[in-house]
């Protein structure tokens, strides 16, 4: 049984979200696009500082 790691589950995470928001958010498909785009920078972005900063807090 093949086991993500943490950050691969956030990245597996912030893709099929990013699609459901595009599709759900958007009429057209470019920018469907663009604002799945958008949406995935944002939470892989989040993810990656947050984990600095929690990192940062617990030494």
């Amino acid at each position: 049984m093949i086991r993500p790691s943490h950050f691969a589950a956030v990245l597996l995470f912030a893709l099929f979200a990013s699609v459901v928001f595009g599709i759900a958010q958007r009429a057209t498909p470019r920018r469907m696009v663009h604002y799945g785009i958008y949406c995935f920078v944002l939470f892989a972005g989040s993810a990656v500082v947050l984990s600095w900063v929690m990192f940062l807090i617990a030494r």
